[in-house]
């Protein structure tokens, strides 16, 4: 428990969604008890080799669990829920509020990951309060963003009221009618909000971010103007958009199929909950549109990131098993590539052209606009709610620094605010908010392995096979620790000089003369009834790290170099000095 004078300081620790775009996920702890908001994915980077997600270091939450009351979930993104059932894995979260969509989306991400049991999940209505804990009530303000179901958050706490933006744009024209309660946000502020912590995604971006609704004309001109079949990508959880594109091609007369497990689910629940509404038969399996004039065929998909495994991505790869590009389809990409995404979606661009798609994006085509909301959407914010603090969250460093300023021409104090970075443990008071120390808050490493995460170890070593190559090297040895045979090599994505049949040489002289060197610390002298004499294992671990450092001095290079080393197979043999040993198979060895 953190004192500051006769208040008890709530504090506020970021783990991801600082300094970065994605895996949103805060902390929110008063004495014994701990709120979690949000907690989000993110995407791997280029030199993330088998990488599949990336989630924010757990371990402060893992060693304080008994600490964990409840979660607030604010709208329905990946980069927001897409990392519970990983961390339920690890540590239980007695209750999840979150709204009707968002909660249909978990739900079904639980019961797959086989952790459904681990929480409860409960839906809240705009305007409703829950009490998480003894010192936490937190009401839903219904909000604008590119998702429906998407709230601002409330958070009465014993120090005073905290107000969470969540992301957030003010569309007075939202597509589904559902609008932003600036009232509410009005009536706190008027009342006393003692901090706001608020999207910084635009904030370098002067103006208001336009509705959602000025896509449609853009998206109904390319309708129009499109004589073949036609293919959209967007996000796949983009509900407005994807309402739209379903209702443009009801218009126009096309029949919609929809590529992408993710896209499937999401539009599945939002049907359910009449968020999406389209006729039965406007939505076809892709075998039922394969005989159709290609006029009449929508292809929706997801890969508007150039996602390595999306539909999008392998159809541009030629390996979808069902799709290929035809002369003359036309590809829009309704989205715009997050910061980090930008080099993959116009490789997949440049690959469509080349099959001969008419590919739309950019933002000049209007068929895309943010659901975040920039600098004039910012000031509106603060003027509603009228924060004694400020904490700028959500987006990279120079966001967060523009944010900062935005808030200063607000007639905020510098002194009231701060930027922070995740694992930053700000302290809160009624009278002040300043940064105290730092949780862990790096990155944990998802791939498709039995165990799920990926070392710095395994992921190092991966980055050094891809940038320098791997070294196969396979070497026999006998009882008296002598090469039985040439040693053979294979390379892969190893760049040398040196021809193989004198690496071939020089990589057996290596071994010969680490044997005549050290033979003797792996097969000490012992009596004729000892067993396993010989350290196989011992003595291939050191032959692999000797050959790794002079394979890096004599090529000038570092590539990852494997030894697979043949021993004899006998249980026992005879040696020179006529004593019997019994040695262990490779297998064994191996093992």
């Amino acid at each position: 428990m953190v004192k500051t004078g006769t208040d008890t300081a709530l504090k506020i620790i970021p783990l991801g969604g600082l300094h970065e775009i994605g895996k949103n996920t805060c902390v929110f702890e008063y004495e014994d008890e701990i709120v979690l908001l949000d907690a989000g994915l993110a995407f791997p980077t280029h030199g993330m080799h088998g990488v599949n997600i990336v989630l924010p270091d757990m371990t402060y939450l893992r060693e304080n669990r008994h600490k964990i009351k409840g979660m607030i979930v604010t709208h329905g993104h990946e980069d927001h829920i897409g990392g519970i059932a990983f961390h339920l894995k690890q540590f239980d979260i007695p209750v999840i509020y979150g709204p009707r969509l968002a909660m249909a989306m978990l739900e079904g991400k639980l019961e797959e990951a086989g952790v459904r049991d681990r929480t409860e999940l409960r839906k809240v209505l705009p305007r409703d309060v829950v009490r998480i804990g003894k010192h936490f009530f937190v009401e839903y303000i219904r909000n604008t963003h590119s998702i429906a179901d998407s709230f601002t958050v409330a958070i009465h706490t014993p120090i005073g009221l905290v107000i969470h933006t969540g992301d957030f744009k003010f569309d007075h024209t939202p597509v589904d009618g559902e609008r932003f309660d600036i009232q509410r946000l009005a009536e706190h502020g008027e009342k006393g909000v003692l901090c706001l912590l608020s999207d910084s995604t635009n904030s370098e971006v002067p103006g208001f971010t336009p509705s959602e609704g000025s896509v449609y004309p853009n998206l109904e001109r390319i309708f129009l103007q499109t004589p073949g079949r036609l293919f959209v990508t967007t996000f796949a959880s983009s509900v407005h958009r994807i309402n739209m594109i379903l209702q443009l091609a009801q218009k126009y007369d096309r029949v919609v199929t929809v590529v992408g497990r993710s896209m499937l689910n999401l539009i599945a629940h939002a049907r359910n909950l009449g968020y999406i509404k389209c006729d039965d038969n406007l939505l076809q399996p892709l075998h039922a549109v394969r005989n159709l004039p290609e006029e009449k065929v929508l292809i929706l998909t997801t890969g508007s990131q150039g996602e390595p495994m999306s539909a999008m991505t392998r159809i541009a790869n030629k390996e979808h098993p069902h799709v290929r590009i035809r002369e003359g389809d036309t590809v829009v990409f309704s989205a715009n590539p997050i910061p980090g995404n930008t080099i993959a979606v116009v490789t997949i661009i440049d690959k469509l052209m080349l099959q001969g798609a008419n590919v739309i994006y950019g933002r000049e085509k209007g068929v895309h606009v943010s659901g975040h909301g920039c600098q004039e959407d910012q000031k509106l914010m603060i003027a509603l709610t009228k924060p004694k603090f400020f904490l700028p969250v959500h987006g990279e460093h120079r966001m967060l620094v523009k944010h900062a300023q935005t808030a200063q021409s607000m007639g905020i104090p510098a002194s009231n605010m701060i930027i922070i970075q995740n694992g930053d443990v700000v302290e809160l008071t009624t009278e002040s908010i300043r940064a105290v120390g730092k949780v862990p808050a790096g990155l944990e490493l998802v791939d498709t392995s039995s165990s799920g995460m990926v070392s710095a170890k395994v992921l190092q070593e991966r980055q050094r096979m891809a940038e320098e190559g791997i070294i196969t090297i396979a070497a026999a040895i006998d009882w008296n620790g002598k090469l039985m045979a040439k040693p053979e090599i294979h390379l892969r994505g190893v760049v040398t000089s040196i021809e193989r049949s004198l690496l071939q040489k020089w990589v057996q002289q290596r071994i010969e003369e680490i044997l005549a060197q050290r033979w003797s610390e792996f097969a000490p002298s012992f009596d004729n009834e000892q067993v396993d004499a010989i350290d196989w294992a011992g003595l291939q671990g050191y032959l692999e790290r000797e050959l790794t450092r002079s394979i890096k001095r004599e090529m000038q290079c570092q590539p990852s170099v494997t030894l697979l080393m043949q021993i004899p197979d006998e249980p026992a043999v005879k040696v020179s000095d006529g004593r019997r040993r019994r040695t262990r198979t490779a297998a064994q060895v191996a093992s």
